[in-house]
């Protein structure tokens, strides 16, 4: 088995990176992180975001940063960067002092087998810890990397690939991650407060790959992309963390010749989970927009993304509002608030209504309706609140209309079995 171990010392090694994009943010939304380029160069950029005005202050340091540097804001607005140096991942806080940044060393984490890759896990629930993956052709670790007493801190050990990372609970004890054994991906549960025990989470059908995407503290909302319904062809769907009813997948969710990506889930919908948003970033043969559904409608509404939008990322007010970080070379730090269409009384039959537990898998689903038209252009208002971008033209009509969505019933692992108190 491989593993990862602590090391101390430092050098250089270069790595297949591509260059960053996108904006890493709090779990509160209040800070975000990204690496901003300026003549060539990268450096980060911390994003203060709870004030009247979002505004951003550059962190660069001696040299110039490689474009596979990771960074994540902390709660106390310093900015946890991830450089990659002579083999070893090693983990500092940066934060500006007067005109300078200054950096506080946290240690550093080797990985022995060179196949390994560390990556940071999504900010955790509170914004005091931040954590990360190592992934082995045979084994995976988590690692503490921030918050701790004594430096980067290995907190469990898992047989097998995994992938992903999210948040189950508002301690960040739990962390749902995708482990891939046997040539099959199911999604577990490992207790960082319980030495990393281990438990299944989400197991649709035995022979297929099913990936957890997203979670709601306050709904239990979990997004989940599974072949199960097709076998072969991935699916995006929905359940109910605690529940025992099926997973469902929405037709209204395939977008033919389109890769469809969610990012965010409307907090505060306590036990009205059909009632939240969810963002969804929509790639296209005509660019990237967003696009919001929600589990008690049939249909998903695409909005045209703001100009410089850091695609991906994102975060719901609790009434329902989306701000979408951009950067222009005339606002190099701004937010454009988006309010969706609210929600739509559901169509009789449209699937929402409690469904047998023991209803058979979904056969292969019909063609996809075709793609929606690239949003037309309009003006988005990044301080209105009220702010709503016009959505793209309607499928041609003779497009099939979207089936009530068929259930996959969960079978080893129900969601309801997980205990998360």
């Amino acid at each position: 088995m491989t593993a990862c171990v602590i090391e101390a010392t430092a050098g250089h090694e270069d790595e297949d990176v591509i260059a960053p994009s996108g904006c890493t943010l709090t779990a509160d939304g209040a800070y975000g992180a990204r690496l901003a380029s300026a003549g060539g160069s990268w450096f980060p950029e911390r994003w203060t975001l709870d004030g009247p005005e979002p505004y951003a202050v550059p962190l660069p340091r001696n040299q110039p940063e490689e474009p596979g540097t990771e960074v994540q804001p902390m709660a106390d607005g310093r900015v946890l960067i991830h450089r990659v140096v002579a083999g070893r991942h090693t983990f500092s806080l940066l934060y500006p002092t007067g005109p300078g940044t200054g950096e506080l060393p946290l240690g550093a984490v080797e990985c022995p087998d060179r196949t390994a890759r560390l990556r940071l896990l999504p900010p955790a629930p509170g914004g005091e810890r931040a954590y990360a993956l190592a992934v082995g052709p045979r084994v995976t670790s988590v690692w503490l990397v921030a918050g701790g007493a004594f430096g980067p801190e290995r907190l469990a050990e898992l047989p097998g690939r995994c992938s992903g990372g999210v948040w189950l609970d508002r301690s960040g004890r739990l962390l749902a991650l995708d482990r891939e054994t046997g040539g099959h991906t199911k999604s577990v549960v490992v207790d960082l407060e319980a030495g990393g025990e281990v438990s299944p989470l989400l197991q649709i059908a035995a022979e297929s790959d099913d990936r957890l995407l997203l979670a709601d503290h306050d709904s239990g909302l979990l997004i989940v992309r599974s072949d199960a319904p097709s076998p072969g062809q991935d699916r995006l769907g929905w359940g109910v963390l605690g529940s025992s009813l099926p997973v469902r997948f929405p037709e209204c969710l395939r977008v033919r010749d389109c890769s469809v990506t969610p990012f965010a889930i409307q907090p505060g919908q306590v036990l009205t989970p059909e009632s939240c948003a969810v963002a969804l970033r929509v790639d296209g043969p005509t660019g990237s927009w967003v696009g919001v559904w929600r589990p008690a409608e049939r249909r998903v509404h695409h909005l045209r993304a703001p100009e410089g939008w850091l695609a991906g990322s994102g975060l719901w007010t609790p009434e329902g509002v989306l701000r979408l970080p951009y950067a222009t070379e005339a606002v190099p730090c701004g937010v454009a608030r988006v309010s969706p269409p609210p929600v739509a009384v559901p169509d009789p039959g449209a699937g929402t209504a409690p469904l047998p537990e023991r209803e058979p898998a979904a056969p292969a689903a019909p063609a996809a309706p075709a793609a929606p038209a690239a949003p037309a252009a309009h003006s988005v208002q990044p301080a209105d609140p009220s702010a709503r971008p016009a959505e793209p033209p309607a499928p041609p009509a003779e497009s099939p209309a979207p089936s009530a969505a068929r259930p996959v019933p969960l079978r080893e692992a129900p969601l309801g079995r997980l205990v998360t108190n």
